[in-house]
C-alpha cells in the first residue's frame, strides 16, 4: 500500500488538502496528515480546524512514497519556514521519490527548495515568477507532472490533481473508478 504524508501548516487552503486526501483514501492509499506545530489542532485558511494524525516530530518521512504540500496563505509560507519539512521534501525528492504541491506551495516552497529547477510547474497565478526564477518552465495547468514532481494550480485543481496522484500511487483504473463513483466524470462531460 502506498504511503503518503500531507505536511498542514496553520492557514492550508481547505479544499487542496481534504479533497486529495479524501480521494487518495478512498483508493487504498494509506494518508498521514502531519501537523508542523506543536499541536495536532490546525487552523486551514477558511478558519475549519483539522486535527492531524501526528505532530512533524513523530513522523519518520523515509518510508513516504509521496510527500504532498497545500498550498494557501499563509499556510505554504508556514511549511517553508519549517526547517523540518524543507528537510524531508529534500530528501524525498533527492531520493527519486514523489513530491506533490498545489496552489502557492510550489512557488513558495518547491521553487525556492530547488526541487523544480528545470522542471514544468504550475502553481497559483501571482507564484509563477518564482518558479521562472528559480528555473523552471510555467504552464499555467490546472496540474502538471515532469518526473517525481506533480504541481497544481489552485482550489479548482484539487480533484484533477488528486486524481492524478490516486493514478500514480495505485493505477489509472482505481483513480478512474473513484472519479466516476464521486461523479467527477460526469462533471466533466457537461
Amino acid at each position: 500500500m502506498a504511503k503518503v504524508y500531507v505536511f498542514l501548516a496553520d492557514g492550508f487552503e481547505d479544499v487542496e488538502a481534504l479533497i486529495p486526501i479524501d480521494v487518495l483514501r478512498r483508493g487504498g492509499v494509506d494518508v498521514t496528515t502531519v501537523s508542523i506545530s506543536e499541536f495536532p489542532l490546525v487552523q486551514s485558511a477558511h478558519g475549519v480546524n483539522i486535527e492531524a494524525d501526528i505532530l512533524f516530530e513523530q513522523g519518520n518521512y523515509t518510508d513516504a512514497d509521496l510527500l504532498m504540500l497545500p498550498g494557501g496563505m499563509p499556510g505554504a509560507s508556514n511549511l517553508y519556514m519549517h526547517d523540518g519539512v524543507c528537510k524531508a521534501v529534500k530528501a524525498q525528492f533527492a531520493a527519486g521519490k514523489k513530491v506533490s504541491a498545489i496552489c502557492a506551495a510550489p512557488g513558495v516552497v518547491l521553487a525556492p527548495l530547488g526541487i523544480v529547477d528545470g522542471k514544468k510547474a504550475t502553481c497559483y497565478p501571482g507564484f509563477e515568477k518564482a518558479l521562472a526564477e528559480n528555473g523552471a518552465t510555467y504552464t499555467a495547468d490546472l496540474v502538471t507532472v515532469d518526473g517525481n514532481v506533480t504541481t497544481a494550480e489552485g482550489p479548482a485543481a484539487a480533484f484533477p490533481y488528486a486524481y492524478e496522484l490516486l493514478s500514480q500511487l495505485v493505477d489509472k483504473q482505481t483513480s478512474g473508478q473513484i472519479a466516476e463513483g464521486m461523479r467527477f466524470k460526469h462533471l466533466m462531460q457537461k
